[in-house]
């Protein structure tokens, strides 16, 4: 866990070991998405998205074939409910292609100096094994603070829940972010879970109180629900936080 305005470590556990990091993938691939602009471009939702969710159980948006949405509608799409359907439309869309999106992924993480981190799907699913798509606690805090300074990265991924109305080109979806933090925990901005049979239970967030944001992360915290993550991630918060609130004069 670090201190968001200079990146002071603050609190680590085996920061540099690499590990598999599930959906925590897609803050790369929003990452990669956002720094390429132009979010108003309209694309359309290939077939192959859908298989694709299919073939390796992952979640989705509820897209639909044919579906024409926006780059950044797809991005409450995918960062909120964790849709691996708008991942891989945007993918397909930015790269151009998968090949070619996730050698942008890893150009961008050599980059940014994530020398622990390498991505072969842009969702995080275990392709092509249970391994892939892994990265270190270090690396993905340095990520979190990079791409929470990206406004329209932080909009989206601070969002409860997206309402997108039925259209000439799509069908009504509601959307609601998968991380529990979001409207429990005081302070709670963003930013992303992940879940895989290897990776367990992961969570990437950020927080700001009394001024100060701090960013952290778990991984392979439990195979039993994001909760198990969150319980995680409060306890460290509370470490922090706690002697600074219970030092502040009452009223």
């Amino acid at each position: 866990m670090a201190e968001g305005i200079a990146g002071t470590v603050l609190w680590s556990r085996q920061p540099n070991t690499v590990v598999p990091i599930a959906s925590i993938t897609k803050v790369m691939t929003a990452l990669v998405v956002v720094n390429a602009g132009d979010l108003e471009r309209t694309i359309t939702v290939p077939h192959e998205s859908i298989a694709y969710c299919v073939r390796h159980d992952g979640s989705t948006a509820g897209l639909a074939p044919g579906e024409v949405l926006t780059a950044r509608q797809l991005l409450y799409a995918m960062m909120l409910p964790s849709g691996c359907d708008a991942t891989y439309t945007l993918a397909e869309a930015f790269g151009p292609g998968q090949h070619g999106f996730i050698t942008r992924m890893n150009d961008t993480a050599r980059q940014m100096g994530l020398a622990g981190t390498h991505f072969t799907d842009p969702s995080g699913l275990p392709v092509p094994n249970d391994d892939s798509n892994s990265s270190t606690p270090a690396d993905l805090v340095t990520l979190g603070l990079r791409a929470m300074s990206q406004p329209v990265f932080r909009d989206i991924v601070g969002t409860h829940s997206y309402h997108l109305p039925a259209g000439p080109g799509n069908r009504e979806h509601h959307w609601h972010t998968t991380n529990m933090l979001l409207g429990d925990y005081p302070g709670a901005v963003g930013i992303k879970t992940g879940y895989t049979d290897a990776a367990g239970t992961c969570l990437l967030f950020q927080t700001v109180r009394a001024g100060i944001p701090l960013v952290g992360v778990v991984l392979h915290s439990s195979t039993h629900g994001a909760v198990a993550a969150k319980d995680d991630a409060e306890r460290m918060l509370d470490w922090f936080y706690g002697p600074i609130f219970s030092a502040l004069p009452i009223g």
